[in-house]
């Protein structure tokens, strides 16, 4: 359990994905450049066996924004997209309307 001064500390936002490309060292993840607004970010994210990079190009997210830059295989990742997963599905976190603006904060 968190206390909710705790998870205040979180910054998630609506972030839209700009590019996408393979990550050279490793089969299940994609480099993606997002636009949060204004502020332009890369993450690494392990949905390359789920989704085609065409089929995410365009798409607002939902992003983990504050999380501290970790370097996966070599890649500086500044960020985390929000996903639901079971044992074989997995679905990344977008919104219903997307008239929503990049950058705008989840609560």
């Amino acid at each position: 359990m968190i206390t909710y001064e705790e998870f205040k500390k979180l910054e998630i936002k609506v972030a839209e994905i700009k590019e996408v490309t393979e990550h050279p060292q490793a089969d299940k993840l994609y480099v993606i450049k997002v636009d949060i607004g204004g502020e332009e970010k890369q993450i690494v994210a392990g949905i390359r066996t789920k989704y085609q990079k065409e089929e995410l190009i365009g798409r607002k997210i939902i992003l983990l924004n504050n999380l501290e830059p970790a370097v996966i295989r070599g890649i500086e990742s500044q960020g985390m997209l929000l996903a639901a997963s079971d044992e074989e599905n997995l679905s990344i976190l977008t919104l219903d309307r997307p008239i929503i603006k990049n950058g705008a904060i989840v609560k």
